[in-house]
C-alpha cells in the first residue's frame, strides 16, 4: 500500500451509532442491520423508550446478538442493570454523579461510558475513576455547548489524556470537524436516522468523512 504524501494525515476515528428512543426492537432491527453493514462501525449506544424493567431487557436482548454478531458493541443508555441483565456490552453514564455511583456494578466486566460531563474536572475524574471513554458534545435537551467548545474540549483531551473520547455530532456536517480535533470516535446522533435518502446512505456519508485525510500546515 503507498504511503501518503507526508503533508496528508488520515483520520483514525470511528463511527458510533446513537439511536432514537426504541419503543419496537423487531421493527428498529432492519434499518439498524443497514446501518451496520454500511459502513465501519465501533458500537451501538442504544436508547430505549419508557418501559417495565422485564420490556427493557428484552428489547436489549432482541438487539444484542445482531449487532455483537458483527463484532460492535452494545452500549445501553444509562440503566446499568438492565445493561447487564439484558447482555448488553456496557452502559452510558450520564453526569459525575451516575457515573460514580455506578460503575463498579459493570466495571470490569462491562464497558462503562460517560457523558454529560459539566466541567473539565469532571472529565479527569470519571477518567481516573475507570471510564472507558468519555464524551463531549452529547445534547441534553435543548441545551448543548457550540461546535467551536466541543472542538476545543475534544482537542485538549486528545492532546491530553489517554482514554479515549467520543464527540457527538448531531449533524453530519459535525463528522469531520470532530474527527480533525481528535476524536478517536464520532457518535452520529438520531438525526442520521431521519435522513431522507435511508440510513445507510448517512452513514456511508459520516465514514467517508472520517475517511478524508487531514492536509497538515
Amino acid at each position: 500500500m503507498a504511503k501518503p504524501p507526508p503533508n496528508v494525515k488520515p483520520s483514525a476515528s470511528r463511527l458510533t451509532l446513537v439511536s432514537p428512543a426504541v419503543e419496537d426492537a423487531e421493527a428498529f432491527a432492519r434499518p439498524l442491520a443497514e446501518a451496520l453493514d454500511a459502513a465501519d462501525i465501533a458500537a451501538v449506544l442504544l436508547r430505549l423508550a419508557g418501559a417495565d424493567e422485564r420490556t427493557l431487557i428484552n428489547r436489549v436482548k432482541a438487539l444484542a446478538p445482531m449487532v455483537q454478531s458483527r463484532d460492535v458493541a452494545l452500549v445501553l443508555d444509562g440503566e446499568p442493570g438492565i445493561a447487564v441483565r439484558g447482555g448488553a456490552d456496557g452502559a452510558h453514564l450520564t453526569g459525575l454523579t451516575e457515573f460514580l455511583a455506578e460503575v463498579d456494578s459493570l466495571k470490569p466486566a462491562r464497558i462503562a461510558g460517560c457523558g454529560g460531563l459539566a466541567t473539565r474536572d469532571d472529565a479527569m475524574t470519571v477518567a481516573e475513576r475507570g471510564a472507558d471513554y468519555v464524551m463531549f458534545g452529547e445534547p441534553h435537551g435543548d441545551r448543548r455547548p457550540s461546535l467551536d467548545a466541543i472542538l476545543d474540549r475534544v482537542a485538549w483531551w486528545a492532546e491530553v489524556f489517554e482514554v479515549p473520547c467520543v464527540g457527538f455530532a448531531t449533524t453530519l456536517a459535525e463528522v469531520g470537524p470532530l474527527a480533525r480535533a481528535g476524536a478517536d470516535f464520532v457518535a452520529l446522533g438520531v438525526d442520521v436516522w431521519n435522513d431522507p435518502r435511508g440510513v445507510a446512505a448517512a452513514v456511508a456519508e459520516a465514514a467517508q468523512a472520517l475517511a478524508a485525510p487531514e492536509v497538515v500546515a
